[in-house]
């Protein structure tokens, strides 16, 4: 099993920045990709950005490239993920994921991931 807990929601300003993480915890040597997705209220939960452990390819929707960033830390066995020029339709919970499996696709959804986090909530005001 793997464990993963997010931080660093909150409310920020538009325009502002934000730093979330996601720190991994068990069999993380059984990970191959990571993710974030939000979801929020009265909506589906969507992709937001992967990362391949093997390779370190990242792959992000058209709504967050160019202002956001993901990366990990291997070594704390943590992921980030890197918000600027935030939007108040950015305004969702943020949920970190993790999958045993090296996918090469460039088309990620939730049901490719195995464990998820309980979110964190991020909230741009206007």
């Amino acid at each position: 099993q793997v464990q993963l807990v997010e931080s660093g929601g909150r409310l920020v300003q538009a325009g502002g920045s934000l730093r979330l993480s996601c720190a991994a915890s068990g069999r993380t040597f059984s990970i191959n990709t990571m993710g974030w997705f939000r979801q929020a209220p009265g909506k589906e939960r969507e992709f937001v950005a992967a990362i391949s452990l093997s390779g370190g390819s990242t792959k992000y929707a058209d709504s967050v490239q160019g202002r956001f960033t993901i990366s990990g830390d291997n070594a704390k066995k943590t992921l980030y993920l890197q918000m600027n020029s935030l939007k108040p339709e950015d305004t969702a919970a943020y949920y970190c994921a993790a999958s045993p499996i090296h996918y090469t696709t460039t088309y990620y959804s939730a049901r490719m991931f195995a464990y998820w986090g309980q979110g964190t909530q991020v909230t741009v005001s206007s």
